[in-house]
Parts: C-alpha cells; sequence; structure tokens
C-alpha cells in the first residue's frame, strides 16, 4: 500500500518515480500537506536512488577566527556584541595552537568561517590559510562563505578571480555554503540587509564555481521566512546549479532563537528538520547531496533524516561555536566510532567521505 494519504501528493509521486523536475507549485504543496511521511516517502525515493543506503560522514573540524561582525544580522547569536560574546579574533600562533589541539584525529578537512571583521587586512587570511596548511599539509581546507569572499576582495582591492586565485594557492579547496540565508528580498531587507542581497550571493557563487571552486548552499529556516520564500530560494538555487554545477551539498539549516533579536520565534521542531530535509530533496534535484546538520538538528533527529532525504551527517565537527556558547556550553563533537554507530542504528550504510565526496573508507 503507498504510504501517502494525502491525495494531492500523487500527481508528485508520478513525477517523483518518473524523474520529472517539480514545479514551483509542487513545492508549495510540499510544504503545505500535513502528510509528512507522504513527502518524506517521496524524499527517501530520490534519495535511495541516487545513494542507496550510503550515508556519509567526514572528520572534519571547525574553526571560527574570529566573531567581529559589522553586519547586525537579526537572527545570529555569534557574533559579539553587548552583553553578548566576548570579541575575539586569532592570531596565527592561536590558529596553530588550535589546529594542533586535534593532530592526534586523522582530520581531513578543515571548515573555516569567521565574522565580517572590518579591519582584518588581506594578509591576515592568506596567512590563516597558510598557517593551517602548514600544520595539516595533507587536510582540505572549506572556508569563506560568499559573505566573507566579499569581505576579502575589498580589502584586497582587487577583482574575484585574482582573490580567488590568490587564495587557492594559499590553501584554499572548496567553499562553505553559509551566508545565503533565504533569498528574499523582503526578509534581506528586515533581517540582514548589511549582507549581501539574494543576486549578489548567487553572482559570487557563480563566479567561484566558473573559477573552478565547489561550494555547498545552505537555507536558514525557522524564523519569519513564508513557504513560498523557502520554495523561491530552492528554485534559484535548481537555476544556479543548472549553470554552473557547483553545489555540491544542500544543507537546511534549523534557527536557534536564544540569544537573538528574534528571541520570540518559537524553537525549531523536529517535524520542520525532517520537512525541510526532504522538501530539498525533492526539489533540489540537481544537487547531489542533502545534509542533516547532527549539531543543529540533534543526532536522534538527524537518525530520522537519513530516510527523509538526507545521505550525509556532516562530522566529527570538534568545535562549533555559531549556534552555541563556547565557555558554557560543553563540547559538540562525535568519535569515529560515535559517528558510525549513529549511521548503523538508524538502518544505513556509514561511508567515510573528504570533502569532495570520495569515498575514504565504507
Amino acid at each position: 500500500m503507498l504510504p501517502i494519504r494525502d491525495e494531492r501528493l500523487l500527481p508528485l509521486h508520478e513525477k517523483v518515480i518518473d524523474g520529472r523536475r517539480l514545479s514551483w507549485d509542487d513545492g508549495i504543496l510540499l510544504y503545505e500537506t500535513d502528510d509528512l511521511n507522504g513527502v518524506g516517502h517521496m524524499a527517501n525515493l530520490v534519495r535511495e536512488r541516487k545513494h542507496g543506503g550510503r550515508t556519509y560522514w567526514v572528520r572534519n573540524q571547525h574553526l571560527n577566527y574570529t566573531n567581529v561582525c559589522n553586519k547586525l544580522c537579526r537572527f545570529c547569536a555569534f557574533y559579539a556584541k553587548k552583553d553578548g560574546p566576548t570579541a575575539y579574533t586569532l592570531s596565527m600562533p592561536e590558529v596553530e595552537e588550535r589546529i594542533r589541539a586535534h593532530l592526534d584525529i586523522p582530520i581531513t578537512e578543515i571548515h573555516i568561517v569567521g565574522g565580517i571583521h572590518p579591519r582584518l587586512p588581506y594578509s591576515y587570511y592568506l596567512d590563516l590559510l597558510q598557517t593551517v596548511r602548514g600544520v595539516r599539509p595533507d587536510a582540505h581546507i572549506k572556508a569563506f562563505t560568499m559573505i566573507e569572499l566579499q569581505q576579502i576582495q575589498l580589502v584586497a582591492d582587487k577583482s574575484m578571480d585574482e582573490v580567488l586565485a590568490d587564495l587557492r594557492d594559499a590553501g584554499l579547496g572548496s567553499l562553505p555554503g553559509g551566508g545565503v540565508e533565504v533569498l528574499s528580498d523582503r526578509l534581506h531587507t528586515e533581517l540582514f540587509d548589511r549582507k549581501l542581497d539574494g543576486d549578489e550571493w548567487l553572482e559570487t557563487a557563480r563566479t567561484a564555481h566558473n573559477a573552478g571552486f565547489r561550494s555547498n548552499v545552505t537555507m536558514l529556516y525557522g524564523h519569519v521566512e513564508r513557504p513560498e520564500e523557502r520554495v523561491e530560494h530552492m528554485v534559484r538555487i535548481r537555476e544556479l546549479q543548472d549553470e554552473t554545477g557547483g553545489f555540491l551539498t544542500f544543507i537546511p539549516l534549523s534557527f536557534h532563537p536564544e540569544n537573538t533579536d528574534l528571541r520570540h520565534c518559537p524553537p525549531p521542531t523536529g517535524q520542520d528538520d525532517l520537512r525541510n530535509i526532504a522538501v530539498g530533496r525533492l526539489m533540489l534535484d540537481n544537487v547531489d547531496h542533502i545534509k542533516s546538520f547532527w549539531i543543529m538538528n540533534t543526532a536522534p533527529i538527524t537518525q530520522v533524516a537519513l530516510w527523509y532525504g538526507a545521505d550525509d551527517t556532516d562530522g566529527t565537527i570538534q568545535e562549533y561555536e555559531v549556534t552555541r556558547d563556547a565557555e558554557t556550553d560543553t563540547r559538540q563533537a562525535l568519535t569515529r566510532a560515535q559517528l558510525v554507530e549513529m549511521i548503523s542504528d538508524a538502518g544505513r550504510e556509514p561511508v567515510e567521505r573528504d570533502t569532495l565526496y570520495n569515498v575514504i573508507a565504507a
């Protein structure tokens, strides 16, 4: 018996079976229906067509080099502000110390992002990459959102192509997907008007992809966005992917309202997490991977998400400061054994990957 209760989903199910692209209206229905299991069933069909039961994870370390930021996004709890986190910017010896702290772990990816610090010189970013590469010469460096790239270009006073070439020479391997939030002019004006707008973000990603860099792409949900804005976000990402093929992974990120200007918003629910992962898998037919970021979704929800379209869990993490207080929260990390167990207990096949999804061990 077909596990779909809402008959309105049956035409979408036929499209999924046939491998046909879903429309904007289809995306709206995926958010409107109360048949979450039906949506998840369809997403799982796509997930298993692409990856079977394989679920990817990576041995990685996150490094946040500064929390000083001049963008003042209303949904952010990370940047230093009055009554907020203490401002910091890592020196190169501190960067080296943080990387060396985990040399006992065979980490293959260093994930680097930070706030938009208006006083950091161009040399800082090059030194940052070179310092990390000096300690971990064999690790892939995934660093700098499109928002950071804009700031780096500003202080470099060079073309974006020249900046990307310099960063590649210094050790940059690929780009993370943060900073895009939701591709909506309304939300840009209301929540993050000092950042790139949607067109600018997409153009920066296009330039990076055309220069040979692969990147991820995120969507921040659960604040004041509307379903149609989520769908529009996915459609615009899909259109750029048709053009460049540069996106590796789509990562729906749940909004955590605590310590932000939007603290009145309700916290994310497991159903929200599962629906956004499933809709992302169904709408983004040309993006190979969908990630459930376990550190934000929790490990149990991520286990369920592996049956709602997700085929990636991120990795060991080691340190993550964007949605936590580094001084008071407990350390957020999973060992290899814990990640493998989490995936296996969910009934999926754990596969260790590198940043570009080359298989290291299955």
